[in-house]
C-alpha cells in the first residue's frame, strides 16, 4: 500500500518534509498527491556533442567535475531518515523523463539514513541543464507488513554522492 498526504507527514520518512507542493526552476517538490517530490542538490548539465557525449556537475559552493558519457551521479537535497515499516522507491519526474532523462528507480531501504545518490542518464540529442534546487524524482512509499532494518549497510549515513561501494 502506498501511503501518502497526512500518514506521510507523520512517518517524517524525510526531515523537514514539505507539507505541500511547492515549485522552482519550473519543477514540483514537495507533498504530492501520491508521494513526496525531491530536489537536486547540484546543477548537471548533459552536452550530447558531435563525437562523444559530456557531462558536468556544479556543486553549490563551485566545486565543478565532469567526465564523458551519458551517466551522472549527483545527489538529492533532502535527508531521509526511513521508519523501519516504510520503503521507498524513486521515480522518474514526467518532465525530465520527457526531456530524455531517466533517474534510476533506485530503492530506499527502511531504516535508511542519509542524502539519497541520484543516477542520471540522459538520452536525448540536444544540451539539458538541470539546475540545482529543481525538483528530479519522486519518491513512492510503501508500507511493510512487518518492521525492517538496513542497519549499518554500506550506504548508511551517506552526507552526499556515494560512489558505488563494491
Amino acid at each position: 500500500m502506498i501511503v501518502n498526504g497526512s500518514a506521510l507527514m507523520r512517518a517524517k520518512p524525510i526531515k523537514d518534509m514539505e507539507t505541500c507542493k511547492m515549485y522552482a526552476h519550473g519543477t514540483s517538490y514537495g507533498l504530492g498527491e501520491a508521494g513526496y517530490d525531491i530536489r537536486i542538490n547540484q546543477t548537471v548539465v548533459f552536452s550530447p556533442g558531435t563525437k562523444y557525449p559530456r557531462w558536468t556537475v556544479t556543486e553549490r559552493d563551485g566545486a565543478c567535475r565532469g567526465g564523458t558519457g551519458r551517466f551522472a551521479l549527483a545527489s538529492a537535497t533532502e535527508m531521509f531518515q526511513m521508519p523501519k515499516d516504510l520503503v521507498g522507491t524513486v521515480k522518474d519526474k514526467s518532465t525530465w523523463a520527457r526531456k530524455g532523462l531517466s533517474v534510476f528507480n533506485t530503492v530506499i531501504e527502511p531504516g535508511w539514513n542519509g542524502i539519497l545518490t541520484l543516477e542520471l542518464v540522459f538520452h536525448g540529442a540536444t544540451r539539458l541543464i538541470i539546475p540545482a534546487g529543481a525538483g528530479i524524482a519522486q519518491v513512492l512509499f510503501g508500507r511493510l507488513q512487518n518492521d525492517a532494518d538496513y542497519g549499518d549497510g554500506k550506504y548508511q549515513n551517506a552526507t552526499g554522492i556515494e560512489e558505488a561501494k563494491i
